[in-house]
């Protein structure tokens, strides 16, 4: 009897491919994989272990200082990178992290979708013109179809960087943390999106941190799961037998940290001593009303959870109250006005947050130095946050996403923060490293005395941590 899986073509193979620095410094070790026609294979596994590089190295798309070493074979076919880049798009297309940054920002998202059906399909134009739209409708995004890239929501950019990356035709598709930072109506579009590349013959190989989506998409009798670790494969097999019986010590620990595993907590009852008042409080965007209505009242150290669908007014909220928007309506009003870099924001994508060109260490000087801040804290903190000094000295493309998050943390809380607005900051990471940011960044705020507002689309997350929580989807417009 033949096997079904030998008898589907093979898409992709990769034999003991392995990335390396030019130092020779090895980052992923020897990993063999094989893509078949209509199958998902998905990579899970924590911030900084090697996934992206290894989908890289197959894509031929590695930075200049990392190399590949081993045979990678499309199609039956050994290609070097130059090759390699002549499949891009036509058969072979990466989704990245950050989608917004993918897109063309002086470009409308239909403009960029027809591009891609002229350029790389090589349609004419009316056909491309015609097929752009109806790709555009068939995503749930025709009113947004003059949008440019700034305009979009996450999940609205991540379904047009789908659009725009497989409208030449390919049919091997990477995709990168598809979802990271997405509300779960964004995410399970994604996945429904994903989903269809397998079901029409081509083949998935996604690479990410979320325990639901590696489940999702690993439902299939022939789909495959694996599990890295610091550049290593540490198991790999069937959707089922990864997730609901792991073999190794570190895939039991991804499992049991996904949120909805979290045991519960005894949260500190808030002392009677008040920091602001926020009554009927509009936001609006442009000619765009957000939400009306919101009043809330917090007190010092509290925590408070704020929750909604992308594009609610989440982010605008944390804007309003560090002053970088007036509100339509309304009042805030505080007990005592603190000064102005006493409200911070802590951001969902760390890196946006740090000039990438020096070191971080030098960036955390220009910091004290312009602000007059007490550099004898930062060694208590880099402790008290888990942090090695080392990584000081590395630049904000060096170092993983949870290091990089809590050197983030580390700077605010420089500035004796009497509100600290944390936007989505740990959606990017894994379910280990989220948890473990979140309980400094909360034990932290506590110490300090600092109020604590935390915007996630997890209610898992929320319960956890919150004694309040706001939902913005009941005052949307």
């Amino acid at each position: 009897m033949i096997d079904q899986q030998t008898a589907k073509k093979v898409l992709v193979q990769t034999n003991n491919v392995a990335v390396f620095t030019k130092s020779g410094q090895n980052l992923v070790e020897p990993i063999s994989l094989t893509l078949y026609e209509g199958q998902n294979v998905t990579i899970l596994g924590e911030t900084g272990s090697g996934k992206s590089l290894l989908a890289q190295a197959i894509m031929g798309a590695l930075p200049e200082e990392l190399v590949a070493q081993g045979d990678i074979l499309i199609e039956n076919q050994a290609l070097d990178n130059a090759q390699l880049r002549q499949y891009w798009g036509r058969r072979m297309a990466m989704l990245p992290q950050e989608p917004s940054r993918s897109l063309n920002p002086t470009m409308t998202m239909l403009d960029q979708v027809w591009e891609s059906l002229f350029f790389v399909a090589k349609k004419d134009t009316n056909t491309s013109k015609q097929l752009a739209k109806e790709k555009i409708e068939h995503l749930g995004l025709a009113k947004s179809a003059d949008y440019y890239p700034h305009e979009l929501s996450g999940g609205m950019a991540q379904r047009a960087s789908f659009a725009i990356a497989t409208s030449g035709g390919a049919y091997i598709v990477i995709a990168d943390e598809p979802t990271k930072g997405l509300d779960d109506a964004n995410k399970q579009a994604v996945i429904a999106l994903l989903k269809n590349v397998a079901e029409n013959g081509g083949t998935l190989l996604t690479i990410t941190h979320d325990i639901d989506v590696a489940r999702s998409l690993s439902g299939g009798a022939n789909d495959r799961m694996m599990v890295m670790k610091k550049g290593k494969l540490l198991e790999q097999g069937n959707g089922e037998q990864v997730l609901n019986h792991p073999a190794s010590n570190y895939a039991k620990q991804l499992i049991a940290a996904a949120p909805h595993n979290w045991q519960s907590q005894d949260r500190t009852v808030i002392q009677d001593s008040p920091l602001l008042t926020v009554q009927d409080l509009s936001l609006a965007r442009g000619k765009r009303v957000l939400f009306k209505g919101l009043s809330f009242s917090l007190q010092k150290a509290e925590v408070l959870g704020v929750i909604g669908g992308s594009g609610i007014g989440k982010s605008s909220l944390g804007d309003t109250l560090c002053g970088l928007l007036k509100p339509a309506s309304g009042t805030i009003t505080w007990q005592e006005k603190p000064n102005s870099h006493q409200v911070l924001k802590l951001y969902q994508d760390p890196p946006a947050a740090f000039a990438s060109h020096a070191s971080l260490q030098t960036l955390l000087n220009d910091v004290i130095k312009k602000h007059r801040l007490d550099a004898s804290r930062v060694p208590v903190l880099l402790e008290q946050l888990k942090l090695d000094k080392q990584v000081l000295e590395r630049n904000a493309l060096n170092v993983s996403g949870g290091e990089l998050q809590r050197v983030a943390i580390l700077r605010a809380l420089l500035f004796n923060p009497v509100l600290l607005f944390a936007d989505e900051v740990t959606s990017r990471l894994d379910p280990i490293t989220q948890k473990e940011t979140l309980d400094l960044l909360v034990a932290q705020c506590k110490a300090q005395n600092c109020t604590l507002i935390m915007v996630s689309h997890d209610h898992h997350i929320m319960r956890h941590y919150c004694h309040q929580v706001i939902d913005l989807e009941s005052l949307a417009v």
